[in-house]
């Protein structure tokens, strides 16, 4: 179903709750698309049980529905994304007086398991490095710019991709990024990705194409202009097969994980680790608190006078 379609069968609040996502929130178009999912989900799911619009739904209709995610067996991750989704609807509804209440305002997320991510051992990553560097010309300075850039910041594949030509400025130890929600933040950048890229800009031009005017740190033909995530995960997983790692092992986002578990693992504090991640909230970042609490385990069994011995 299209989005002018679903939007339609939503109803023209579901229309103004996605126009304030991308106007005033700065939602991207991924995440738009997954909220209306959502939405339009709920509201296909009120209808097969001759239940009211989604925008007049009460709690027992809410407490329905995640009941009849819970017998489908969806994950409970998914069940906590789409009641978010939710919650945020009828907040947005309750604030522009179409609602006197918020029915999600007493309800639980579903418990979600503690999943730690995916990480790389800092000699998988050597050894991916290694490999990028394989070989000559601009497709070797672009993929070793892109991968030492992406493991020196720990930056969405996203952020990455999309950085402009303007966030590199020259001689610069830190890169401007616009992340989530429109938000910036200076990311430090250390001298081997700043190498990197200063060697691709020299092969840059055989990216441009006609667009020699192009605004972008990594222009490609695509529509956007820029590289695509799906590309340059793609070129990671050539890299990783090249690397002898797994291919199913190695994404842009594991790389981002190697970036924050490393960094903890030689000393860093959350907080900094937070602020270069581009998280709104430390709780996210709090899963790599295992890595933390691997290096405290450690230094105990190293330091303390009672483990000797």
């Amino acid at each position: 179903m299209g989005r002018a379609a679903s939007v339609v069968a939503l109803g023209r609040h579901a229309e103004a709750f996605l126009e304030m996502l991308a106007a005033e929130r700065g939602a991207a178009l991924n995440t738009l698309q997954s909220y209306e999912r959502d939405l339009t989900q709920f509201a296909g799911w009120l209808k097969s049980q001759r239940g009211p619009l989604a925008e007049e739904a009460g709690e027992a209709d809410v407490k329905g529905y995640l009941a009849a995610l819970s017998r489908a067996q969806v994950a409970p991750a998914t069940a906590a994304r789409r009641l978010s989704c939710l919650r945020q609807f009828y907040r947005f509804l309750f604030a522009e007086n179409v609602r006197a209440d918020d029915p999600t305002a007493k309800l639980d997320s579903p418990r979600k398991a503690r999943v730690l991510p995916k990480i790389l051992s800092e000699d998988d990553v050597e050894r991916l490095l290694a490999a990028a560097r394989l070989g000559e010309g601009p497709e070797t300075l672009r993929r070793t710019a892109l991968i030492e850039t992406l493991y020196a910041s720990g930056l969405r594949v996203s952020e990455l991709v999309g950085l402009p030509l303007a966030a590199l400025r020259e001689d610069a130890e830190m890169i401007l990024v616009r992340g989530k929600g429109d938000k910036e933040r200076l990311v430090p950048l250390n001298a081997t990705a700043r190498d990197a890229l200063a060697a691709y800009l020299d092969a840059r031009p055989q990216f441009v194409g006609d667009d020699e005017g192009s605004r972008w740190l990594f222009p490609s033909r695509a529509d956007s202009g820029h590289l695509t995530r799906q590309r340059f995960a793609q070129i990671l997983k050539e890299v990783a097969v090249t690397a002898g790692l797994p291919p199913s092992k190695v994404s842009p986002h594991v790389l981002r994980h190697a970036f924050a578990s490393h960094l903890l693992a030689h000393g860093a504090d959350l907080r900094s680790v937070q602020q270069m991640l581009g998280h709104a909230d430390i709780s996210t970042t709090q899963i790599y608190t295992h890595v933390l609490e691997e290096r405290l385990r450690a230094l105990v069994q190293e330091h303390h006078p009672l483990a000797r011995g």
